[in-house]
């Protein structure tokens, strides 16, 4: 895959002296005999640790762990020192000296407030022009105005949008960390503060819908098993009734359906054969398994057409001429990235259409339904794949872009509307 690259980044986690991570240090190790010292460079990232009671940084951890990687046969060429405060001059010169690198090449990486300060905090310190030099790459100057757009509409917002984040792993927010960070990329993208609200989809089975009166956008993002999974059809319906910005991803996109189904087109006890293997209507299930006319579930064997029951990764996704989705993306066609078995039930979804759901995305071949839409709503929109994963600071996604503008334009409206009756 690197075929055609001019320069190849390998991360090696874990901690040097594990057993597990020794296979990957000896690879390395051989890559550099392999392409030359002077075609690689190696970047050391240790902890240089405060201890309060000493009063000072201790280096020590950082002499063992440069210590253990020259016994496996790597000298590091750069050491990215991990620290709460800033590693005075001498204490950087005994780490160069002991750890035998330059003294220049011990850059002190401090904790920051926002990751995407630390591309400038990197550059002020020349950690590219070290890199640069030790590769013998004739490179022009770094141009870092993007990153420096980016920190002054992150610190200097205009805007502040509520998203209402419905899930079940409230107190995880490692879980959806990527999602968390496309959201963070709209807000960049339109000079928003982005404040996310995490809302227990069980407090919205037992407590109703109240605590997402104050939201100016709804999301309910992918997930696995049944519980919380009635809150957040709730939490749908509501976003659809009060006609607020509604982003579903995979199973959030799922889960609308299935509202739609009981709610608008009357379909009782609609559900996903991954939570109810009896639904009367299964207006989800697996790929393997689709509904004869009659309503009952016929199996499909595994040599299917349509492959296993997994589908995963980068898939080509057709949009609907003239639909929001089309719009969002600006062109007819687009690859996102799958994680997920249960699709929307093709035999079922005549008659959603039939009442009003828009499907803006089909997979070419298949016709597996990839994105929905409903047009008589402001911005309602769910799809089967997973967009977060290929959103990034400096382009952010459409999608996640077009959310937070949306939940700015019910914003601004709402303030209209409040004006007017108070005149």
């Amino acid at each position: 895959g690197a075929e055609g690259a001019d320069v190849a980044i390998v991360e090696v986690g874990g901690t040097v002296g594990d057993i597990e991570s020794l296979p990957f240090l000896e690879a390395i190790r051989q890559m550099g005999i392999e392409e030359g010292r002077g075609a690689t460079c190696f970047i050391h990232l240790t902890l240089v640790p405060y201890i309060p009671t000493a009063g000072e940084l201790k280096t020590k951890p950082t002499q063992h762990s440069v210590k253990e990687l020259r016994q496996i046969g790597i000298q590091p060429d750069i050491l990215l020192c991990r620290a709460d405060r800033q590693i005075p001059v001498d204490e950087r010169r005994k780490i160069a000296l002991f750890c035998n690198v330059m003294p220049e090449a011990v850059i002190e990486t401090l904790d920051a407030d926002s990751i995407y300060k630390i591309p400038g905090m990197l550059h002020d310190q020349m950690l590219d022009e070290i890199v640069c030099h030790k590769l013998g790459i004739l490179a022009r100057a770094a141009d870092l105005s993007v990153w420096e757009r980016l920190i002054d509409a992150l610190e200097h917002p205009e805007h502040t949008v509520n998203v209402g984040f419905v899930g079940k792993y409230v107190d995880l927010t490692e879980s959806y960390k990527s999602l968390i960070e496309a959201l963070n990329h709209a807000g960049m993208h339109t000079r928003s503060k982005v404040c996310i609200h995490y809302i227990d989809s069980e407090d919205i089975e037992t407590g109703g819908c109240d605590m997402l009166r104050s939201m100016d956008a709804i999301l309910v993002p992918g997930g696995f098993g049944k519980r919380g999974t009635e809150g957040k059809i709730k939490a749908i319906g509501y976003a659809r009734e009060k006609r607020i910005p509604y982003l579903g991803i995979c199973l959030g996109m799922q889960l609308a359906v299935i509202e739609y189904a009981r709610n608008v087109v009357g379909l009782e006890g609609a559900h996903s054969t991954e939570f109810d293997k009896n639904s009367k209507y299964p207006v989800i299930g697996l790929i393997t398994e689709w509904l004869n006319r009659e309503g009952k579930v016929e199996k499909r064997g595994e040599d299917s057409d349509l492959g296993g029951t997994m589908r995963l990764g980068g898939q080509v996704c057709k949009l609907a001429e003239g639909s929001l989705a089309r719009e969002i993306y600006g062109k007819p066609e687009i690859v996102e990235r799958h994680r997920h078995r249960y699709e929307v039930n093709n035999v079922l979804l005549g008659q959603l259409e039939e009442k009003g759901l828009k499907v803006s995305g089909r997979a070419p071949g298949t016709d597996l339904c990839e994105m929905i839409e409903l047009p008589d709503h402001p911005w309602f929109v769910g799809c089967q794949f997973h967009p977060e994963f290929t959103s990034n600071p400096r382009a952010g996604h459409p999608l996640f872009t077009a959310f937070v503008r949306a939940a700015l334009a019910r914003q601004a409206g709402a303030v209209k509307v409040k004006k007017g009756v108070a005149a």
